[in-house]
């Protein structure tokens, strides 16, 4: 018995054993990508001038206790401090993409330097020239002298795919060419505040230094831009996220030829469309971008886009959630055309809208301003609102709507609306007087998903609730 037990063990140890081996069979060789593309990984520094704090300061004498108009004397007599700067470095990583020397980066490593280096894997030193920078996509073009330098092969993020193997090369905490690997975990990412670039999620182990680096896939291409990081403890959590290489290069070739970047742009607010909106709007499951907000004589509005219909696709491109569609209109050209399917009151609708160019200040939404005009309504929600005073129209550059005066007990209040905000549509009808609002909430169904856009601090977005049986 004691025999058969060691036979079985033995049995079952080599069979692990050659699980072991198999699995490590399966693992990629990163070795040959690493040789390969090193030589072309940069690290960049950079210095910034600052001005030195508390030193004009420390030269006062004590002045307290003198009256304040011969504080004043003494103060003007005392011989002026020349104000001393001290110089503020950054570090991050970059890659050469030609072999005259264009390097791509990070905006954010090299904003507001007043001098940037770049340091090749031989440990020389170049002082870089700023092509151009794109903070929306977080991109800057960097140009060193050179001729015939090592360089990167680009290959492209469309074609990469959730669960494929992928290595970055930087410089974390300024340890030069550290190698880390993972999987892309996700593509299409919106971040906050990030709205033209759908991220590339992985797992690799990025850290402050590795920004501007490149995101190679196991043909050695690079395939994005190492950005950011999700972190609540400074350094690396499971969440990185790179810039796709196609987004990078179609930036730094229009900063190169253009010195600057040119966006498509369609003029409107949207938001997401989950279960009870896509109820209300009569879709079949929640999917596509809400139209929130129109822009007032922008390429949405021209091309007869309104507010509450949700946008499908673009161009044959189905939008799945609303942070598709800024990726999608950005990267088109100004003047180009886009075919739109749409769904409005439950039938869909084909639009063809000119894209416009996304104005460069970014300043594209209106702000409510003025008094309002009393005539007050209470109602099933618990709100009384007033009618819009032409001023209050002019400045929000709406048509129609009613403004919340005051909150009582009641759904109002349990769904978050506030005083001053603008109800410009109720059950998917306009507003357009506190009589049709009212009528409109004396009809409304009860148990059942009811959609609602108000307009807060200028900016538009739908909300759903339910009244009580």
């Amino acid at each position: 018995m004691i025999l058969r037990r060691n036979f079985l063990a033995a049995v079952a140890g080599v069979a692990l054993f050659g699980q072991t081996l198999i699995a490590h069979a399966d693992l990629p060789d990163f070795t040959p990508l690493v040789e390969d593309a090193s030589p072309a990984v940069v690290n960049i520094s950079t210095k910034q001038k600052q001005p030195m704090r508390g030193h004009a300061q420390a030269q006062m004498p004590d002045l307290e206790g003198i009256p304040p108009m011969f504080r004043e004397f003494f103060e003007r007599g005392m011989p002026q401090q020349p104000e001393r700067r001290r110089e503020a470095q950054s570090l991050g990583s970059g890659f050469i993409i030609s072999e005259d020397g264009y390097v791509l980066t990070n905006n954010h490593v090299v904003a507001d330097a007043d001098e940037i280096m770049v340091r090749l894997p031989d440990r020389s030193e170049m002082q870089a020239k700023l092509v151009g920078a794109d903070p929306r996509s977080d991109v800057a073009l960097l140009k060193i002298e050179g001729d015939g330098l090592p360089t990167v092969k680009i290959g492209s993020s469309e074609a990469l795919k959730a669960g494929e193997w992928v290595v970055a090369i930087g410089s974390p905490f300024g340890f030069d060419h550290t190698v880390t690997a993972g999987v892309v975990s996700a593509k299409g990412r919106s971040l906050p505040n990030e709205s033209y670039v759908p991220f590339i999620q992985t797992d690799v182990a990025i850290n402050p230094g590795n920004s501007g680096g490149p995101l190679f896939n196991l043909d050695g291409e690079v395939v994005g831009i190492n950005s950011q990081i999700f972190t609540r403890s400074g350094g690396f959590m499971g969440l990185s996220f790179a810039i796709p290489i196609d987004v990078a290069m179609d930036v730094a070739n229009q900063l190169r030829e253009d010195g600057k970047v040119s966006r498509g742009w369609l003029g409107v607010v949207i938001q997401e469309v989950n279960k009870d909106l896509a109820e209300s709007f009569g879709l079949e499951r929640p999917a596509g971008a809400l139209v929130a907000q129109v822009m007032d004589g922008g390429p949405a509005a021209k091309g007869g886009l309104k507010v509450g219909d949700v946008i499908l696709s673009v161009n044959g491109k189905a939008i799945d959630m609303s942070g598709d569609l800024p990726h999608l209109v950005g990267a088109m050209k100004p003047g180009s055309k886009a075919k739109l399917e749409v769904v409005r009151d439950g039938q869909r609708k084909t639009l063809n809208i000119d894209i416009g160019a996304l104005p460069e200040d970014g300043d594209v939404l209106a702000s409510a301003d003025g008094s309002s005009i009393k005539s007050q309504s209470n109602n099933r929600l618990g709100v009384s609102v007033t009618e819009l005073s032409d001023a209050q129209r002019q400045a929000l550059e709406i048509s129609g709507g009613v403004v919340i005066n005051d909150i009582s007990q009641g759904p109002a209040a349990m769904i978050g609306l506030r005083p001053g905000d603008v109800i410009t549509h109720l059950n998917n009808e306009a507003i357009d007087s506190v009589k049709t609002f009212s009528q409109v909430v004396k009809d409304l169904p009860k148990n059942r998903s009811v959609s609602m856009r108000v307009l807060r601090d200028g900016r538009a977005s739908f909300i759903t609730f339910k009244l009580p049986k």
